[in-house]
């Protein structure tokens, strides 16, 4: 007997419905897999012939061929153990109305006693489900609030074989999973582990980093161990724009591929921070592998990356990141695919000034030989550097602020300015799809949009000739003092806003590391 079920097969972000035939015949004691099953896929027949019989199931002791459709597509993990084993008792005639099948999709790798173990990549399953007109989808019960976010499509959680079989033979019927995803996702999204109101000082950083957020820009702070780079960089999400249901959708998806979300996790409502160690290797960070998967850059899209000891990363690794900065998406490719991970996200680094970290320290002598502090900085490619708008120089607090008792502003308050700054730039590209932020201005609309007066002309001249600025900084600082001009809500780029851009190119200025 021939039965058909469905599973999915997810490439990238996305996924693709798999049809499972199953074919119980005469003859020969033989199992065939056919369709470009990987090893895994090719070892469930012994995992679903202990779960069947374990669960005192009839399995088929005849020729059994299943064919995983469209066989051009290579197959991969274990989550098709629970179609296959579906249609195994249904082409065995184990279960009552084999035609209920066509209705559902349904995924999830069984144990030998026939439990049912979490998958990764429900959403987007979950997703084309819907797309492609089904019914319902069955899932692990740890996947099940992830997929239920899917509206018009009936989630089932499950934790065994025999709730499945019981299901399709009417004598258990299961109830699908409710989740009220917008509640949910706008009752979360201002919940922080962080606040700016902890920071004691560093109010020029402080500065800085709400004009990274307003703007998009990328921003590096460089500064001697302690300083509080990396307590500062944390917390810079907390003053982001809170993310909308499409990018926490875009966002939730990449995370349920790389199987990054915890268990019954729902959407998710905050943007991601993502901070990789400096022992990262190139695939991860850009994504790749024998089965294509998201990066670090990929898992923090709509969010920020934060690369803390900069100079430490490889070399080839900080420039596989150089295009994807720029194309906002990473391209994987491979003999048979090619796959597109979105990469939208704002870059943070740190990184002392010199090995010892004590260069232009105001109290402490750098002890590092002639030349180390240049050599130290060169670690870091020039078109790297390129692509990061502010470079800020982060000194020790003092103890008279380290005791001050009083808070400093909250980040709600910092964060209703940048909301109203990028207000400021929706309204400015709403005709120019792809930019919502200044710090994606190609170099067209920058000519169009950041006009200077006679006066901001004369100061930015001078001060490219005096700080011997390079010509890459001329770009950004115009942008950069745009977005300062919008923090300000000034129609008008004005020449306080291009002498607060220019401090901000520190690595810029020849001579900086002596």
């Amino acid at each position: 007997m021939l039965v058909k079920t469905f599973g999915s097969a997810v490439y990238g972000v996305d996924a693709i419905t798999i049809t499972i035939e199953v074919n119980v015949s005469g003859g020969d004691l033989k199992y065939y897999i056919v369709g470009l099953p990987d090893n895994a896929v090719k070892e469930s027949l012994q995992r679903i012939e202990s779960a069947i019989k374990t669960n005192e199931h009839s399995f088929p002791r005849t020729k059994i061929v299943v064919n995983l459709a469209p066989a051009d597509i290579k197959k991969s993990g274990s989550a098709f153990d629970l179609p296959m084993a579906i249609g195994i008792l249904g082409a065995s005639e184990q279960i009552g109305d084999p035609e209920r099948l066509k209705d559902y999709v349904m995924m999830g790798e069984l144990s030998l006693d026939g439990s049912v173990q979490p998958i990764k990549g429900a959403l987007p399953i979950a997703i084309q489900a819907r797309k492609e007109g089904f019914k319902g989808l069955i899932v692990p019960k740890a996947n099940a609030r992830e997929a239920a976010m899917v509206n018009n499509l009936e989630v089932y959680g499950i934790d065994h074989l025999d709730d499945v079989v019981a299901f399709f033979n009417d004598a258990n019927a299961l109830a699908p999973v409710q989740v009220n995803t917008r509640e949910e996702f706008f009752s979360n999204q201002y919940e922080f582990e962080f606040d700016f109101n902890d920071v004691k000082g560093q109010e020029n950083i402080k500065r800085a980093l709400e004009i990274a957020a307003a703007g998009g820009h990328n921003a590096i702070l460089i500064g001697p161990p302690g300083a509080g780079k990396t307590m500062l960089a944390k917390r810079l999400p907390t003053i982001l724009p809170p993310l909308g249901l499409y990018e926490a959708l875009e966002t939730t998806k990449i995370h349920s591929v790389a199987g990054k979300l915890p268990e019954n996790a729902s959407l998710i409502a905050k943007r991601p921070f993502r901070s990789p160690h400096h022992t990262i290797s190139d695939v991860a960070l850009v994504g790749g592998g024998g089965v294509p998967q998201p990066g670090e850059i990929s898992l923090a899209h709509n969010g920020v990356l934060f690369l803390d000891e900069l100079p430490e990363f490889k070399r080839t690794v900080l420039e596989v990141m150089r295009q994807p900065m720029e194309e906002r998406r990473v391209t994987i490719s491979r003999a048979k695919v090619a796959l597109d991970f979105p990469a939208n996200f704002m870059l943070i680094a740190s990184m002392n000034p010199c090995p010892c970290g004590f260069y232009n320290h105001p109290d402490k002598e750098c002890t590092c030989p002639p030349g180390a502090v240049q050599k130290y900085l060169n670690k870091i490619s020039g078109p790297l550097l390129d692509r990061i708008d502010l470079h800020v120089e982060v000194t020790p607090v003092a103890f008279t602020e380290l005791s001050n008792v009083q808070k400093g502003e909250s980040s709600a308050q910092i964060r209703e300015r940048v909301i109203k700054a990028r207000t400021i730039q929706a309204e400015r590209f709403t005709q120019q799809p792809g930019i919502y932020a200044n710090a994606q201005m190609s170099s067209k609309t920058l000519r169009e949009v950041c006009i200077l007066s006679a006066a901001g002309e004369t100061l930015l001249k001078k001060a490219m000739e005096k700080l011997n600025l390079s010509a890459r900084a001329y770009d950004r600082i115009l942008k950069v003092s745009r977005t300062i001009a919008d923090l300000s809500c000034s129609d008008d780029i004005k020449p306080e806003h291009l002498a607060e851009a220019i401090q901000y190119r520190s690595l810029d200025r020849e001579g900086w590391a002596g």
